[in-house]
């Protein structure tokens, strides 16, 4: 099978049931930033030991986003359909570990300075590419209803990625380089 199919020259695509739709919908919009951020994923990964602890995890997270793009580029009207299964223990996976990492180290009052090493970095790139994907799957949801568990894996992502990328700082020794404390979360009593 070749790799072009020479059918979205006129910037058309199909979706999963036939469907053909515009290459700028925002169901094909949504998963752009989904391939997108599973392929930074991808450099977080290529620049860890392969022995790293980390490295089981960002694979399955990986795999799991196959499985999430294929719910995402079915209408909700043809979801029955879809033969790729989320995990229903998806969300509780990535909550344990935050909370896991951030017992390790403690929390964060502060918004941080991305950076410090070259995997906290690209946790962080990682970070805002999930945050992008869920904005563009809550504007899908205004259209289509999108699967609430897809919601809640992506906003626990972000969470877990920005742990992740303190918790490289913290592991390596090198202090978080902090802007402004969360004043928002401040009580106001």
């Amino acid at each position: 099978m070749k790799i072009y199919t020479k059918g979205g020259d006129k910037g058309r695509t199909s979706i999963f049931g036939g469907e053909r739709v515009d290459k700028d919908n925002i169901r094909v919009e949504a998963n752009g930033c989904v391939d997108e951020f599973n392929s930074i994923l991808g450099i977080v990964r290529a620049h860890m030991p392969a022995e790293h602890e980390w490295q089981p995890l960002l694979y399955t997270i990986q795999k799991n986003l196959m499985s999430v793009m294929s719910h995402i580029a079915t209408p909700s009207d043809k979801r029955v359909g879809n033969p790729n299964k989320l995990d229903e223990t998806l969300v509780l996976q990535l909550e344990e570990m935050i909370d896991d990492l951030t017992a390790a180290m403690g929390e964060n009052s502060h918004f941080l300075l991305p950076g410090g090493t070259v995997i906290s970095s690209y946790l962080h790139l990682a970070r805002t590419s999930a945050r992008e994907c869920e904005r563009r799957l809550c504007t899908l949801n205004k259209i289509d209803p999108v699967t609430p568990e897809i919601l809640q894996y992506f906003n626990r992502l972000s969470d877990l990625l920005f742990v992740m990328a303190r918790y490289d700082l913290h592991r390596a020794g090198i202090k978080e380089e902090r802007w402004h404390n969360f004043q928002y979360k401040r009580s106001n009593k």
